[in-house]
């Protein structure tokens, strides 16, 4: 006779907690909660990076073992998890730059420590090689080293692929719910305090990012702390020119990889990021700087023989990394008190590492119970995207349109998303206009959203069953409709509700 399952509650759902839940759900030994704070998946440190899959040259494996280790694991898990759940993936291949004999003995140390770390296909090239590889390259390069294993991913639609596998596989996603604190009793873990109440749990994973020292701290343990890392960024329209089709990084320095160039795998040639340390209370300080972006954009223009103009920038951005005491991971589980599994302190290669970390937490379970695992039988490892009228041939639009009219209504110009795909986001958990953005690629045009963001509102309201006043960019707090707009509805009725009931 099995005994009941263990209750494991995962805070955060960006990629690594994700990731855990999903490794989580293939075993019938385990329930699990998935539990974030903001209104949908993937919205912390995931969503803004540079979605780069590492190769693992990079960390030193004497000074930040599991870096180096999980790095190599999770760059080979990729490969297959992108391809059961349908994620965007490009496996192009990176270039460490360098441009003088100082920068060259660099490449042979990233060698020597890439095939300690057992990364596969190293090789230091010379100019003439990399003319070939990258034809973009900036002339002034002497040799490089070739990674043929690092690839380009889509981070958020990793993330929500991750969730939509582990929900359909028993996962339960708690969104809009903020931990408050990890209740201990006798020394074990009996749950979570949350903003909508108590969550029952035997074991808590803390996979939260940016806050995961706090998050410790209220279960009376950790030790460390976490202090975010400012990167900024520039994305440029999908048809400037010139690209690159490999990535380009220069010689590293001694807190970051340096500022990248590559072309995301929709076609966006991006740059960055900077790397700032900020103070532990700037945890939520993503705004963008002139000196950042200066660097960004000077940093970048020597890896190339050219960037496009600055006109066909879209977008820029900045994002935080969670740089923790001491530089490398921090999963383990603790003696003091039973029953906590710290998943922290997840700066860069934390995407490419995430499904390595994810069976590492299982390891940590399985040696506390002591039990062998058994795996549901009917676990699905599949799960595929929402299909994108964006990539498809004019016959297998016209084909499409045939069958259901609402793929043949544009919302979206820029991207060419049709409203058909917008509400098969919402059917898939979107309940907010970033929600249905990082799902279908809608606002994330030329435009950035000018053009369709209100046809994509009045879409979430009808399906949601909403006013179009309360529907929101990202969750509560951030509603579109203010103001005068609501008099737009005085026909409708509800500017006047909206009157007596104020």
């Amino acid at each position: 006779m099995r005994e009941k399952p263990i209750r494991v509650a995962v805070i955060g759902a960006g990629v690594v907690g994700a990731s855990i839940s999903r490794v989580l759900s293939m075993f019938e030994d385990f329930e699990v909660i998935l539990v974030e704070k903001e209104a949908d998946v993937g919205w912390g440190v995931s969503k803004a990076n540079t979605g780069i899959i590492h190769a693992g040259y990079d960390d030193e494996p004497e000074l930040y073992p599991l870096r180096a280790r999980l790095c190599v694991e999770g760059n080979r898990i990729w490969r297959k998890w992108a391809e059961d759940l349908d994620i965007p993936i490009k496996w192009c291949g990176s270039l460490v730059l360098a441009f003088d004999d100082d920068e060259a003995n660099i490449l042979k140390e990233l060698f020597r420590r890439g095939l300690k770390n057992g990364v596969e296909g190293l090789e230091i090239v010379g100019a003439g090689e990399v003319k070939v590889l990258e034809p973009n390259a900036s002339e002034n390069v002497t040799a490089a080293l070739w990674a043929p294993t690092a690839g380009q991913i889509s981070p958020w639609d990793a993330v929500i692929a991750l969730v939509e596998n582990s929900v359909a596989n028993g996962v339960k996603l708690h969104l809009s719910t903020e931990v408050r604190g990890v209740r201990v009793k006798g020394g074990c873990v009996t749950g979570l305090e949350t903003s909508r109440g108590f969550l029952e749990a035997d074991w808590v994973i803390n996979a939260s990012g940016l806050y995961a020292d706090k998050i410790a701290e209220t279960a009376g343990i950790g030790g460390y702390r976490i202090k975010p890392r400012r990167g900024e960024y520039f994305v440029f329209d999908r048809e400037a020119e010139p690209k690159v089709t490999r990535i380009l990084f220069p010689t590293p320095t001694p807190i970051s990889k340096g500022v990248v160039v590559t072309t995301t795998v929709e076609g966006n040639l991006m740059i960055g990021p900077s790397a700032e340390d900020l103070a532990e209370y700037q945890r939520d300080e993503k705004g963008n700087t002139r000196s950042g972006l200066d660097y960004v954009w000077s940093s970048a223009s020597k890896l190339v023989k050219k960037l496009p103009p600055r006109s066909m920038i879209i977008r820029f951005f900045a994002g935080l990394r969670p740089e923790p005491t001491g530089g490398d991971f921090i999963v383990r589980k603790y003696d003091e008190v039973h029953g906590f599994i710290d998943a922290a302190g997840m700066r860069s290669p934390g995407l490419t590492s995430a499904p390595a970390v994810a069976y590492m937490v299982l390891d940590l379970l399985r040696s506390d119970l002591g039990r062998e695992l058994k795996r549901k039988e009917d676990w699905n490892p599949y799960r595929k995207r929402i299909l994108r009228f964006f990539e498809l041939t004019h016959s297998e639009r016209s084909a499409l349109i045939s069958r259901e009219p609402r793929y043949g209504r544009i919302v979206c110009v820029d991207e060419m998303v049709t409203e058909m795909e917008v509400v098969e986001a919402i059917r898939r958990g979107a309940t907010t206009i970033d929600g249905v953005k990082f799902r279908t690629r809608a606002c994330m045009g030329k435009c950035q959203g000018s053009s369709c963001m209100y046809k994509i509102a009045v879409i979430l309201s009808r399906e949601l069953g909403i006013p179009l006043w309360k529907v929101s960019v990202k969750g509560s707090g951030t509603e579109i409709g203010i103001g005068d707009v609501k008099a737009l509805f005085e026909e409708e009725g509800e500017c006047e509700r909206s009157k007596e009931t104020s």
